[in-house]
Order: structure tokens, then C-alpha cells, then sequence
């Protein structure tokens, strides 16, 4: 909430609202962790976090589920990234979660460079081909690791660094997103394979998934968090503790499958309840040094 008393003041505010209430409603995981920010931080990864979640739910089903056929989801899609690009040129969205993410982009840096990527992505949820294992690390670049890049752009906009800095703090910032989106696809193996015919694992059978499947995703998830663990002390101290956060939760979550049958996993999803979540949440980050002054 800003003390701009103009115009778009007021509707800077409203979208940025409008974003908290979709990150309220969709994720307790990045919740958490957001809540762990200072005030223009938070406002801004929230923002971040909505336009990703509504183009999400065009792709995951909830358009579909409204009545839309293939052709006009893929229409949806184009037309919401052509906004949001006209809303980077512009600072302006008649749509408020558009203008909330603008709004971010333009104060981080943020361009078509992350924004393409991820978009491309979400197109990819709608065509209906199995993947291939060349197309998984693409595919994960621009649904996660564009996205930890779009947050890091957030916690260096007060706290710039030099070049060579940026790109150790990238690298960390391109492996947990990495690491996350790998964790949800191993959570929702079974969703993905039988609700939407999806396998993010083109290299295994999900109707015979094994321990040594199992084995081998985690074992890939582990260097991933431990690449980005590396960095999350240098980050400015204002970010420190909500990346340690979600790290920490993550990290959780990756032993918490470990320790779980495969055949479980393969029927079950994996969750964390929230007041462990908090716990968690909260010891990581005092781990890290990020909580205080």
C-alpha cells in the first residue's frame, strides 16, 4: 500500500491487492516464504507470482474446465502475453494482474528476455505431443528458472551488484527454480500423467515408476539445492531470509519423497502441513542469517 494520493496511485494499489489475494489463494508454500520480505520486496514477488499463476490455471485445466476448447486456450494464452508485453512498454493494464506484474518489471528490469521463455512454456502445456528429453531443460527454464530470475531482479533493486556478482547470484537463482519446478513434478507425477497426459520424465514409465526412478530425480533435485544453497548468503540481507525459507522447505519436501516408497509416491501427493511449513519456514531462516539486523 503506497501514500500515492493520484490516479494510478490508487490503481497501482488495487493491482498490487489484486495480486496478494491470488498468491493467498494458490500458495501457502510461497506464502510463507513471502511473508518473510520487507514491504517492496514482497509487493513485487507477489506480483510476479500472479501473472505466473493465472497463466498456469489457462494450461492446468481451470479454463478448460470453464468450457474453452484447445484453439481458444491457446488463444487466451497469446493474447495474455501480448498484454502483458504492451503493459511493459506501456506501464498500463486495463487487467490488474498484468499491470501489478508491469508495474515490477519495469522497477526491476524485468523484460521480454523472461517473460518470452515463460510463455513458451506454458504453450507447451498445451500441445498435447509427449515431451522429449531434449525439450525438458528448456521447458523447465521458462516455467522455473525465469521465474527465480524475475525474483533476484526484485531483491537487487535497492541492493544492485557488479556483473560478475550478478551471475554467481543468477546461477544459484536459476538452480532453485530448477530444483522446485523438478519437486512438483515428482509430487504430481501422477496427476500430470493420468488427469493430463503429461510426463515431465520422459525417460521413465510412469505406470512402472521404481525406487531407482525415484532415486535418480532426487539425486538431480539435491545438486540443484545445493548449487543454489551456496548463494543465499550473498544475497542482500533483505531477501536473505525468504529464499532460505523456501529453500528450506524445499528441501523438506525432497526428503520427506526420499523417504517415501515409490510406489506411495506414485499414488500420493507429498504435502507439508502448514504449521510445520511455518517451523520450517522459520529455522531456515535463522540458519541462514537472514532474520534480524
Amino acid at each position: 500500500m503506497t501514500d500515492d494520493p493520484t490516479l494510478l496511485g490508487r490503481y497501482d494499489d488495487a493491482a498490487e491487492a489484486s495480486a496478494a489475494v491470488v498468491i493467498s489463494r494458490y500458495s501457502t508454500s510461497f506464502g510463507a516464504a513471502a511473508r518473510l520480505l520487507d514491504e517492496d520486496s514482497r509487493r513485487r514477488i507477489r506480483s510476479i507470482y500472479a501473472l505466473v499463476r493465472v497463466a498456469d490455471e489457462v494450461v492446468d485445466g481451470t479454463a478448460r474446465e470453464a468450457g474453452l476448447s484447445d484453439a481458444e486456450l491457446l488463444t487466451v494464452l497469446d493474447d495474455f502475453e501480448a498484454e502483458t508485453e504492451i503493459a511493459l512498454r506501456r506501464g498500463y493494464s486495463a487487467n490488474l494482474v498484468v499491470h501489478a506484474f508491469a508495474k515490477t518489471a519495469r522497477e526491476a528490469g524485468i523484460d521480454e528476455r523472461l517473460t518470452r521463455p515463460f510463455f513458451a512454456s506454458m504453450r507447451r502445456d498445451l500441445d498435447p505431443s509427449p515431451f522429449t528429453a531434449e525439450e525438458i531443460a528448456p521447458y523447465i527454464h521458462g516455467s522455473a528458472e525465469v521465474v527465480g530470475l524475475m525474483c533476484l531482479a526484485v531483491f537487487l533493486v535497492e541492493d544492485p551488484v557488479d556483473a560478475d556478482e550478478r551471475a554467481r547470484l543468477e546461477e544459484g537463482a536459476v538452480h532453485l527454480g530448477a530444483a522446485f519446478q523438478k519437486i512438483n513434478f515428482l509430487r504430481d507425477l501422477a496427476v500430470d500423467w493420468h488427469e493430463l497426459g503429461r510426463n515431465y520424465f520422459p525417460w521413465l514409465d510412469p505406470d512402472a515408476f521404481t525406487e531407482a526412478d525415484k532415486t535418480r530425480i532426487l539425486d538431480d533435485i539435491d545438486r540443484d539445492l545445493e548449487i543454489a544453497g551456496r548463494t543465499i548468503r550473498r544475497l542482500p540481507r533483505r531477501a536473505r531470509a525468504a529464499v532460505a525459507a523456501a529453500h528450506g522447505l524445499f528441501s523438506h519436501l525432497a526428503a520427506r519423497c526420499r523417504r517415501t516408497p515409490a510406489e506411495r509416491l506414485i499414488a500420493t501427493r507429498i504435502r507439508v502441513p502448514d504449521g510445520e511449513k511455518l517451523a520450517i519456514a522459520l529455522r531456515s531462516a535463522l540458519t541462514a542469517g537472514g532474520l534480524g539486523r
